[in-house]
């Protein structure tokens, strides 16, 4: 019965691959969609890592934003994300802090009574002027 144990083992062992992801790549440049409830409107917008804008009421800054190629069965588009909802009174509060997924947008959504905030890509560049040449 050893002896039968050592190849059978072996073959397990040999038989068995991790899985190999790619390193996910950087974008300086994440862009999302918002809908503005009331009005219907959907409005796509990019914005700079480490950028804050304005959708809204909602201040958005997306403090990295990576994928990864299409052949990894990981999420393959994804961003780091804070959202601030800005106050009558110009204050504004954290309402989100975390990881949103373009794959799934509704997995970790910003969850507002009035706008909805989805991530569509990263990408290298934009058309859009950066920060510090406005």
């Amino acid at each position: 019965m050893k002896i039968l144990a050592r190849p059978l083992l072996t073959a397990a062992v040999l038989a068995y691959t991790p899985a190999v992801y790619a390193q996910p790549v950087a974008h300086p440049v994440a862009t999302f969609a918002g809908l503005d409830k009331i009005t219907g409107r959907i409005t796509r917008f990019d914005v700079y890592v480490d950028e804050t804008v304005l959708f809204g009421a909602l201040e958005i800054t997306p403090r990295a934003c990576y994928d990864r190629p299409s052949s990894d069965t990981l999420q393959r588009t994804s961003a780091f994300l804070e959202v601030n909802q800005i106050g009558l009174d110009g204050v504004g509060e954290r309402i989100f802090t975390g990881w949103m997924f373009a794959d799934s947008p509704a997995l970790n959504a910003v969850d507002h009574a009035v706008y909805d905030v989805w991530l569509i890509e990263c990408k290298t560049s934009t058309n859009v002027p950066p920060p510090d040449a406005r």
